[in-house]
């Protein structure tokens, strides 16, 4: 639990460029889909926090009746009211949580509070033009959410199943062996998990699950939309009984910010420029509407086949890195414009792919038989709705879709050249720091390239088919035991559900070794502009950025329970290790400036090409042979290991953790833009200032009217979160 830092950094990423020199058509389909976006946004409001969509009407209320100055003066006439720094702490903590979209951090998944005592915060409520205009809403939404906003009882501090945190994608009694057991009824009923929620109900010794799927619709009566399609949802509805258990079936989950969702994607529709685009939208707008997650692979199978469009658009139930069983996706969904002069240095690495694959650590037999040359562009993100922005992305997550028919790999360039930073660099020398900001861009470009083209569109995985057939040869070697390869997935079975809470870590880990591994190669370097020794110089930045990474890491490994609370983090810590083992990094104490304790990194560069490429190669292959094998229990054993925060003899990790959390910095907030429709119908673009004033105008706008579909949500389920 934390209180927001006064010093929290704002970043805005530019856009304006790419958006004006759309035309007319191309904006209102950027528009809708944006619109989309947003709206299904909402969502995740109800997937951090029993508390966070009340938190959001709260807000809403307050600021959209006045602007930030208006309320800053009617606080100031109050006696013994709040102080200047108070006031402060009050619109830092508004906008994160507007930018977390919810009281948890989106990275590390731990709460934050306001920095304002209670008692103050209520004041300024009081104050307020919203309180005049409507005190009894005002006072409802205060009371409902006041308690559980400043509450910092140990279970509610960090995102968890069971006992282990706070997770409303499961009823507040549910354990890891019942997320197990509806796992297992799911895997059996070819029900994916990505759009659903589990509750449990107890009635003494009788105990009934209900498993919620998000859509529109309601009803248990089979729906058709204006092409005819079946509704395959229908037939799942109702109750069950799986091992002696009931087990109900519905749908409708977050059903009023569902529609709105559809209805902006039907919108977007009309404004599409091809038949792939169109029949993408369709088969979204089918999924959202009946909760079928077949429809929504099939969306995403038009998606891959929209092969270089003008703007670039995905949404859905996507990332499982907040579910704490590593099954259940939160929603999130981008918009934005293809960069094409920065595409080309991508398209190039896409047309070496085949080569630079032979070039990775494991045998030809553990590749996929042919690589499915996706499109990889560079995009000016105009909107990402969700927790977090990340800097790339390789979707869509489908397995099956993945490992035959393709993805698409994007970098987000606008994010990514928003992230220069003249400050200090923690835990570097002099000469190292200077090197990593001169160089940090230019090397996570390389890193982002390779982490999503050849690190998640890399590997085989071996099946066996419904049918009783293998897609693999069963007479393939084990390159680590030199014996047939005796493990693999069974029908139904994906790399999700086999490796559960350990596989966003674990992948994204492997990624990024793949990255490490790669960037060593001059033909690569090449192709986004370096030679010489400026690229000897880029691949020792790169390397420098992983092991700083994983140090930094260890502010997400929470002691008390044991956990790792963000998946890239423990992905880049488990790899600092690694190389510590390999002689090739060491990092040791010492006293700071300031007086106060420090570490330093020391990251041996005339290793890296030799011990260190050495280390990397051999963990890699064993990460993939287990990931293609469906190998859970040995991955999980060596991935622990590596994972493992405890005092060791010279490496004191939990000391070294204390001195991170001392010297942390903020982690920047994103201001987004954002798109309406004028009276003339044009389409209206909006920047706002880079500033906490600037992120609580931008969600006025964007959401000007209050949202009160979140708040009857709400009431429906505050009970299966009652802790």
């Amino acid at each position: 639990m934390t209180q927001m830092e006064y010093c929290t950094v704002f970043r805005q990423y530019n856009c304006s460029v790419a958006f004006n020199e759309l035309t007319n058509v191309e904006k209102h389909y950027a528009h809708y889909l944006s619109k989309a976006s947003w709206e299904g946004s909402l969502i995740v409001f109800l997937q951090t926090s029993p508390e966070s969509p009340i938190i959001f009407l709260l807000f809403q209320s307050l600021y959209s009746a006045q602007t930030v100055d208006e309320l800053k003066a009617a606080c100031q006439s109050i006696p013994n009211g709040p102080s200047d720094a108070e006031f402060h702490a009050l619109l830092i903590y508004s906008a994160a949580f507007y930018s977390n979209m919810g009281n948890y951090k989106s990275f590390g998944d731990t709460k934050f509070i306001p920095g304002i005592p209670q008692e103050k915060l209520e004041v300024i409520i009081q104050a307020s033009k919203a309180y005049q205009q409507q005190a009894e809403r005002m006072k409802k939404l205060w009371n409902l959410c006041k308690d559980r906003m400043y509450s910092i009882q140990s279970r509610v501090l960090e995102l968890g199943l069971g006992k282990q945190g706070l997770s409303t994608y499961y009823s507040s009694n549910c354990s890891v062996k019942d997320a197990e057991f509806i796992k297992d009824f799911m895997q059996e009923m070819d029900i994916s998990p990505y759009n659903t929620r589990l509750f449990k109900y107890e009635n003494g010794s009788k105990v009934q699950y209900e498993l919620k799927i998000a859509s529109a619709e309601k009803s248990e009566e089979a729906y058709r939309d204006s092409q005819g399609r079946e509704d395959t949802m229908a037939k799942l509805l109702g109750k069950h009984t799986y091992k002696g258990c009931e087990i109900l079936i519905t749908r409708g989950d977050y059903a009023p910010l569902m529609k709105r969702l559809v209805k902006n994607l039907q919108a977007a529709k009309n404004y599409a420029s091809n038949n792939n685009e169109i029949s993408m939208l369709e088969e979204y707008s089918h999924s959202f509407t009946t909760g079928s997650i077949e429809s929504h692979k099939n969306g995403s199978r038009f998606w891959i086949k929209n092969k270089g469009p003008i703007i670039e658009v995905y949404i859905g139930f996507i990332e499982t890195y907040r579910d704490p069983y590593g099954i259940r996706g939160e929603f999130e969904g981008f918009v934005a414009v293809v960069n094409k002069p920065m595409s080309i240095k991508f398209s190039e690495l896409v047309n070496s792919a085949e080569t630079l694959l032979d070039e990775l650590p494991w045998p030809k037999t553990f590749e996929k038989d042919t690589f499915l040359k996706p499109d990889f562009t560079s995009l000016d993100i105009v909107g990402f709705s969700g927790s977090g922005i990340p800097a790339g992305i390789n979707i869509p997550n489908y397995d099956d879709i993945r490992q035959t028919e393709g993805f698409k790999n994007v970098s987000l360039g606008n994010v990514l050249s928003s992230y220069g930073s003249n400050k200090a660099v923690t835990f570097l020398s002099e000469k190292d720091q200077e090197l990593y900001k001169e160089l940090k861009g230019p090397a996570f470009e390389v890193q982002v390239g390779l982490h999503e083209l050849l690190g998640h569109g890399s590997g085989k995985l071996f099946s066996q088919l419904e049918d009783g057939s293998f897609d693999f040869d069963c007479d393939i070697l084990n390159p680590l035991t030199g014996e047939k390869v005796e493990k693999w997935y069974k029908p139904g079975e994906t790399y999700d559900s086999k490796f559960v809470s350990l596989s966003s870590s674990y992948e994204e880990c492997r990624a990024e070794c793949v990255g490490l591994y790669l960037c060593l190669l001059d033909k690569v370097l090449r192709i986004f502009g370096h030679e010489g020794e400026a690229a000897e110089t880029v691949k020792y930045v790169n390397w420098l950025l992983m092991v700083r990474g994983g140090l930094l890491g260890l502010e997400f490994f929470t002691p008390e329970t044991n956990s790792w609370k963000q998946a890239h983090m423990q992905a880049r810590f488990v790899i600092t290790r690694v190389l510590i083992d390999a002689a090739v990094v060491t990092i040791s104490e010492m006293t700071g400036e300031d007086g106060k304790p420090d570490l330093l990194i020391t990251l041996n560069r005339d290793r890296i090409a030799t011990d260190g490429k050495d280390a990397i190669g051999k963990f890699l292959c064993k990460m993939q042979v287990y990931k293609a094998t469906g190998d859970y229990e040995a991955a999980k054993s060596m991935y622990e290991h590596y994972s493992t925060v405890a005092e060791q003899p010279n490496l004191p990790l939990i000391k070294f953790r204390n001195i991170v959390l001392n010297r942390k910095q903020p982690r920047p907030m994103f201001v987004q833009c954002h798109t309406s429709v004028n009276g003339e119908d044009e389409v209206d673009f909006t920047e706002y200032e880079s500033n906490v004033e600037g992120m609580i105008k931008s969600f006025v706008d964007r959401f000007p009217s209050f949202d009160e579909d979140l708040f009857g949500l709400w009431e429906k389920e505050i009970a299966n979160h009652d802790y």
